[in-house]
């Protein structure tokens, strides 16, 4: 209710990005104070055992990440994950660093709790993220973190610098992904943002081919290790395009796929369409997608089998959001756009609902699941309570 009558009274009457600059900064303030992180990690984090979930190799201990787009250059992952996000996204990350598209690129449409950006993935490019994440790494290293073991799971979101044709992508995805893949937890190749021209494009399975096998061979190179990678949808794709993308996933051993990124379609909104066409192009984000992307995730489940990670995006507001993604097959969830909407304390409220709910995913919580080292990923399909479930 505090944030409410905060965002209507202040964050509202602010230009959308300078008020995400604003937040962001008091984010990371209040949790830079010695203890905060870990008395708001205490109150906020997921802690039911039923809600943990293991996939793509790692241990999540919710199923609700923050999704790209937030967090752009890995300033502020600690307090992040102390407001309650099991894993945070961060990116979208290129090759070269660009300011994006000029401003105004961000708008909000309240009457829809929706936003529309055209960022055009502003970032301080590959090189720059990839030395503050080594500082990172380093500061949890110092506090007896490591990766799997009290660390906050972190992927990285890859992207095409704006200034590149389309025939040097590959180069120059496999530029970020030297850089970045050694200290990510998972990295995601995003081919569906509306914002870099002939981006969507890649999406294409001809061209989508040699980029993700190029991807994976430079990030598992890099590393020494096999990272985990995804590649993130559109929800404007045509059904058998999604099947298109779905069939090459299986057939190369992708790790997942993220469903789905904003969309460029403007119907179902309340906000007068005069209005909307004033904020211009760029892609939409918030309740209005729910339905597409939970029809995008179903028929992808059902094309993958249940092996297969998916990250479940797109108009998710509520815990009740959550479970029924879930129950529709997504491995793990992504919000944003909720997130400045309902406030700091989203996240947690969106795994205590879930807690609450009584949702249990199958296999990986019962005594016989493999462990980590042994299990890539697990089915993310529909669960249930058992009265003998394990907690």
């Amino acid at each position: 209710m505090l944030y409410r009558l905060l965002f209507a009274a202040v964050f509202r009457r602010m230009d959308p990005e300078r008020a995400h600059r604003l937040g962001f900064g008091a984010i990371r303030a209040a949790t830079a104070v010695p203890g905060a992180a870990r008395v708001l990690r205490s109150c906020c984090g997921p802690r039911d055992p039923a809600l943990s979930v293991r996939a793509l190799g790692l241990h999540f201990p919710g199923p609700f990440g923050l999704a790209a787009g937030f967090d752009k250059n890995a300033v502020g992952i600690d307090g992040l994950a102390a407001l309650g996000f099991a894993f945070v996204e961060v990116g979208t990350v290129t090759a070269r660093p660009q300011p994006g598209n000029p401003a105004p690129r961000l708008f909000r449409l309240p009457r829809d709790r929706a936003l529309v950006n055209r960022m055009g993935f502003n970032n301080d490019g590959a090189e720059a993220v990839s030395a503050r994440l080594t500082r990172w790494r380093e500061r949890q290293r110092r506090k007896g973190r490591t990766r799997g073991v009290g660390s906050p799971i972190v992927g990285v979101n890859l992207g095409k610098s704006k200034v590149v044709p389309e025939a040097e992508a590959i180069a120059d995805y496999e530029t970020s992904a030297r850089l970045l893949a050694p200290l990510a937890d998972y990295l995601v190749v995003n081919v569906s943002s509306p914002n870099t021209p002939g981006l969507r494009d890649l999406q294409a399975v001809s061209v989508l081919r040699p980029l993700l096998l190029a991807v994976r061979a430079a990030a598992d190179e890099a590393a020494g290790r096999h990272v985990p990678l995804l590649v993130k949808i559109a929800p404007d794709l045509a059904d058998q395009d999604i099947d298109a993308v779905a069939d090459l996933a299986v057939e190369i051993g992708l790790d997942g796929i993220v469903a789905t990124n904003t969309t460029i379609r403007r119907d179902g909104l309340a906000t007068p369409s005069s209005e909307v066409e004033a904020f211009g192009a760029g892609g939409l984000s918030g309740p209005v997608l729910r339905e597409r992307a939970l029809e995008v995730l179903r028929r992808l489940r059902a094309r993958v089998g249940d092996e297969m990670t998916i990250i479940g995006v797109g108009g998710i507001t509520t815990a009740q959001d959550a479970a029924e993604r879930l129950a529709a097959g997504a491995t793990l969830l992504q919000g944003y756009t909720g997130f400045i909407y309902a406030g700091p304390f989203w996240a947690a409220r969106i795994h205590r609902g879930l807690s609450y709910s009584g949702w249990i995913q199958p296999g990986p919580r019962r005594r016989d699941a493999p462990s980590p080292a042994t299990e890539r990923n697990h089915p993310g399909g529909p669960g249930r309570r058992e009265e003998n479930a394990t907690r």
